[in-house]
Formats: C-alpha cells, structure tokens, sequence
C-alpha cells in the first residue's frame, strides 16, 4: 500500500491510525501541501482533487479520508472501527462525520489561507476563526457522550474506532492552534487513552518522516 500523506494533515493522519490499527504496512509518499506539490500535474494525476491522502492498493486508487477507512474496515474486519448496533454505528459515524465534514473543512490550509491572502486577515484573526469552529463543533460533542447513559474508554466501546480516529487529529490541531479546550474534559480524558496506543503514536505528526 502507497500512502500520498503530509505530516501535518488531519485526514491523512486519521488513514494513518486506521492502517496502524488494522496492522497494515504502508509506504509514505510525502506531498508537501505547503510547498504546493499537491497542485503539481504529477500529483493531480493521483488525485485530480488536490487533496492529501490517497491510497494506492493494487490497481485501486481511493480518496476521502472516511472513505478510505471504512474501505479498509470492510476488506480487514478486525478489529472493526464500529459498534455492532446498529443505532450505535450511527452514532458513531454521525460523530465522525460532525468533525470531518463540519468542524475540519472550514479549518483546512486551503480555508486558512484564503482568509489570509484574500481576504487579508492577520494571524490572530485566522486563529480566532480557527478556536471559534474548534470550540463549536468539538463542544457540540462533548456534550453528545456526556449525555450517553453510558461511558466507555473510548467514545463508543472499549476499543478505539472511527471516532476517535477523527478526534485525535482534530484535538492535536486544537493544542497546536492554543485553542482553549480545557472544558472539553471527556473528549481530553478519551485522547490521553488513544496517545497511549502505539497506533495512534506512530501515527502522530512530529513522527513521520517528512516532518519538519
């Protein structure tokens, strides 16, 4: 398997945890976003969207983070990234989508940079924009589990799956943004136990090999 990643994306950075929790190999490919490799033509041959990741088994080539990880669900079904019930995989899916296609697309480099180059704003408005949604979206969740009869490790069992795949990338921005997540204590109690797994270590960006 060929992963076209960057070290500091959030989607490629939950298609690593997946492949690292399914015990897959994979080789890097680094697309640097900031140097603008992701436009280049060899690239968008890959990906016509530009976008990192991809991932590249066999003759198949698949984009979309949550895509990719429910591919890889299906085809290594242990340990699997859902509940069993049925309502209870679609909480979890609906938790997973909350920060993948609300919280992050409104936070992603391309966002960031159209606020800073277009629309001209300094540093510390984009960080502003970047703690408001932070605060929003992963405050909208924490109260989602505090208002589950039940807690559990993780958000929803005593395994890690796609929920916390999504999470600890969005949490790991959040720190590196000093986005105030201090009241956020059941999402910040589920993160210390992920760091903790070596899928998620190995997984986190200061440990890949184009970070810099």
């Amino acid at each position: 398997m060929k992963l076209y990643s960057y070290w500091r994306s959030s989607a490629a950075y939950r298609v690593r945890i997946a492949l690292n929790l399914k015990g897959l190999d994979y080789e890097i490919v680094a697309i640097n976003l900031l140097e603008g490799a992701q436009g280049a033509e060899s690239y968008r041959g890959v990906n016509p969207q530009a976008l990192v990741p991809a991932l590249e088994i066999d003759d198949a080539l698949l984009t979309q983070s949550l895509a990719i990880i429910e591919y890889l669900d299906e085809s290594h079904p242990e340990p699997p990234f859902l509940p069993s019930d049925p309502a209870d995989r679609a909480r979890a899916r609906a938790f997973a989508q909350a920060i993948a296609c609300d919280i992050h697309p409104l936070n992603n480099l391309r966002v960031l940079n159209y606020l800073r180059q277009e629309l001209d704003q300094d540093k510390e408005a984009v960080g502003r924009w970047y703690c408001h949604w932070i605060a929003k979206g992963l405050g909208a969740l924490e109260e989602v589990l505090n208002a589950s009869p039940e807690s559990a490790t993780f958000c929803f069992g005593e395994r890690p799956g796609l929920a916390d795949i999504c999470l600890i990338p969005q949490l790991h921005n959040a720190h590196r943004l000093e986005c105030d997540v201090s009241q956020l204590r059941t999402l910040r109690r589920i993160e210390e136990e992920c760091v903790k797994l070596p899928a998620f270590a190995e997984a986190a960006p200061d440990n890949q090999p184009d970070a810099g």
